[in-house]
């Protein structure tokens, strides 16, 4: 009976005979687990180079201060800013090209509208929409480091968080049930898109 641990049996050796050297003692496999697996098991010290891999030599002060810049909630914001003017032009434009009413003048209905003023309508609805992208875009950004510092983790409570502050701040412009309803809906939002990228 063994009522805790069981070390394996192994048979004695065989005697040796007169002037042969003493035979070697039978390997016990828990003491070969025990450097294999256990606890006597040394650790290996990671070397990109040993696998093929190029070594990473230390980062300069130069490397360090323009990573610094770039987690900055400021590059971070002028960033979506920038991101957003772009896209909101480009949906503006795109919009404006499929809109039949563009260059349409309503004291004349039947007068049909000349390139030129449909460039100038298509030019101005990409501004508009291209200064709307930007605003959301680097408030929700800004608001985001911020969340996201003050908290001390990466999750989607931080895209909710600040969804639901931007759209607030720009409903609240047309009331209170606007912001409420800016809220959720930019909180539910960011939460689908913060799923759909993790």
């Amino acid at each position: 009976e063994c009522p805790w641990v069981c070390e394996p049996i192994m048979a004695a050796p065989p005697p040796s005979a007169p002037g042969e050297p003493p035979p070697s003692p039978p390997l016990q496999y828990s003491l070969l687990l025990q450097h294999l697996v256990g606890d006597k098991r040394q650790p290996r010290v990671w070397d990109p180079a040993a696998l093929g891999g190029i070594p990473c030599p230390p980062k300069s002060e130069e490397q360090k201060m323009v990573e610094r810049v770039m987690e900055s909630c400021p590059f971070k914001a002028a960033l979506a800013c920038v991101g957003g003017f772009v896209l909101g032009g480009a949906f503006g434009i795109f919009t404006a090209g499929i809109d039949t009413n563009v260059g349409f003048d309503p004291k004349d209905p039947y007068r049909t509208p000349t390139a030129k003023e449909v460039l100038k309508d298509m030019g101005q609805r990409g501004i508009s929409y291209a200064k709307n992208f930007a605003i959301v875009g680097a408030m929700f950004s800004c608001t985001e480091c911020v969340v996201e510092s003050y908290r001390g983790k990466s999750d989607w409570k931080n895209s909710v968080i600040s969804g639901c502050i931007t759209g607030g701040a720009i409903g609240f412009r047309a009331g209170l049930k606007a912001g409420v309803i800016g809220c959720g809906g930019f909180a539910a939002f960011s939460a689908a898109v913060d799923y759909y990228l993790r």
